[in-house]
């Protein structure tokens, strides 16, 4: 069974979905793909998994690191369970670039290269961000690009995290990265 409950960040209204092994969803609403693994029979319940990951948004929403994960179940091919499994590894406060992850990927995989657009294609349907913190993740070129929840609130959350943002910026609409 499938239970959800909701959570009012600074930033925004989150929805918090979990199963029985751990959290498999976190969605600002309204943001692209939200919610669009959340099957329509759920039940509206506090459940110790989901209790556990607003206490963790808690301590993260003050600008502390929370010293601990919850259980997450996150649904995905075997590829983007690596990738969320590396984006957990990004530290707090920090970012990485999406060729850095592709770069890391094909180590993980023992091939020569993995392409960063298949790389940035698993971070973008990522279902658990902020704890998944695919935030963190920027262009190589610098760009803040690529965040479902809109780039407002990557901004946010990096700044919440006291990241160095003094190299990136706001793509143009329109161009290419």
């Amino acid at each position: 069974m499938i239970y959800a409950s909701r959570y009012k960040s600074p930033i925004g209204n989150i929805l918090l979905a979990s199963d029985e092994e751990g959290l498999t969803g976190l969605w600002f609403e309204g943001q692209k793909y939200f919610a669009n693994t959340l099957p329509d029979e759920r039940i509206l319940q506090e459940t110790e998994i989901l209790r556990e990951a607003k206490k963790w948004l808690d301590l993260y929403f003050t600008g502390e690191e929370p010293p601990f994960t919850p259980p997450l179940h996150p649904a995905g091919s075997t590829f983007r369970q690596a990738v969320w499994q590396l984006l957990l590894q990004i530290p707090y406060g920090q970012t990485i670039t999406y060729g850095e992850i592709a770069r890391r990927m094909a180590e993980v995989k023992k091939v020569p290269r993995m392409s960063a657009q298949a790389v940035g294609g698993a971070v973008g349907h990522n279902e658990i961000s902020i704890i998944i913190p695919c935030h963190r993740v920027v262009g190589t070129n610098g760009s803040l690009t690529g965040y479902g929840g809109g780039i407002d609130k990557k901004i946010s959350l990096l700044n919440l995290e006291h990241a160095d943002m003094s190299h990136l910026f706001i793509p143009k609409k329109g161009t290419a990265l």
